[in-house]
């Protein structure tokens, strides 16, 4: 396993000076201000904006309308043989050194189910033999000064085997089972995760 510890060190162990900030991180450091707030232009026209904040937006020059809906992301509650939680640390922010679930956004023409087949292929190198949806929970995605929402789909994966688990490069700093009643849920990147655990824990046992 590989160990959560030591995970973005502020300084630089030779020169003992501070590691530079990474765009991402840079951005991060930014106040986030919900997306109809940041929405300065008109993407049909690009007139500017004369209002913002309003839901859904409308150009007042070419009467475009845009609702700020929702996107969707996928997360993936996958077990050992023990029944402990598999969590990636993430390596990027939002979140960055914090736990999480693997999963990720779905992409356009794709379903939920085959996003978290991808994602979790990407994240860890993982097959995943089957799954089964668990719940959903409403977040918010804050990136580079800009919160948009979304809306977190959660199943249940089962994998044949962790042996070819592989953390992608960049991504994932690290991952680890943790037994479910021994969380802390401080560590966690969202809240929507602790939902998910959750539900994952409520659920019935068979007898």
């Amino acid at each position: 396993l590989l160990p959560i510890f030591d995970l973005a060190p502020a300084f630089n162990k030779n020169s003992g000076f501070p590691n530079p900030l990474s765009s991402a991180d840079h951005f991060a450091m930014i106040p986030s201000q919900p997306i109809q707030h940041a929405w300065h232009f008109c993407p049909r026209c690009g007139a500017t904006a004369t209002l913002t904040g309003g839901h859904p937006f409308t150009c007042t020059n070419c009467n475009y309308t845009h609702y700020f809906s929702p996107c969707t992301a996928v997360g993936a509650l996958i077990a050992d043989s023990k029944n402990r939680m598999l969590f990636i640390v993430r390596g990027k922010n939002p979140g960055k050194g914090k736990l999480g679930l693997p999963g990720g956004f779905v992409d356009a023409n794709e379903t939920a189910e085959h996003a978290l087949l991808r994602e979790v292929k990407e994240e860890l190198n993982l097959n995943i033999a089957r799954l089964q949806y668990l719940a959903s929970f409403p977040n918010e995605y804050a990136f580079c000064g800009v919160t948009i929402p979304v809306t977190d789909l959660f199943f249940v994966a089962h994998v044949d085997s962790f042996d070819d688990m592989v953390a992608q490069e960049g991504e994932i700093h690290a991952w680890n089972f943790l037994p479910t009643d021994k969380i802390n849920l401080d560590m966690l990147a969202f809240k929507t995760h602790e939902q998910a655990l959750t539900a994952y824990i409520s659920q019935p046992t068979d007898e």
